[in-house]
């Protein structure tokens, strides 16, 4: 699976919250300073190149919809951080964000109940 830009990321969560919409739709979930609608279309004729997005004619237009699960890419990106820069260790990655971003020692034992209760 290939990997998104921002912008890209950006117009697909939009796509992932909204399941099927136009162009306009998209940029009203967008936040200020809102894109240009042509700059927009362009995006997502690329996901659509990209094979994340298809579309459906609609009146005059069309509705754009995701083919790729959003799940889906999370975990290829959670996947190509962890191999990449903590050398595929899940252990390594947490360790880091727990020296780093001060997670506390109850936010772990979240983390480690919600994990064990995704196990069951």
């Amino acid at each position: 699976m290939k990997q998104l830009t921002k912008a890209e990321e950006e117009v697909m969560q939009v796509l992932w919250q909204l399941e099927k919409c136009n162009v306009a739709a998209v940029i009203d979930q967008l936040p200020e300073p809102k894109p240009a609608y042509n700059t927009v279309s362009t995006i997502v004729r690329i996901l659509e190149d990209k094979g994340f997005v298809s579309h459906e004619k609609a009146g005059r237009g069309y509705l754009y919809f995701p083919l790729v699960q959003k799940a889906d890419y999370s975990n290829q990106s959670i996947n190509k951080l962890v191999d990449g820069y903590f050398q595929g260790s899940f252990k390594s990655m947490v360790s880091f964000f727990m020296k780093k971003n001060d997670m506390s020692l109850t936010e772990l034992e979240s983390i480690l109940k919600e994990i064990d209760k995704e196990a069951k």
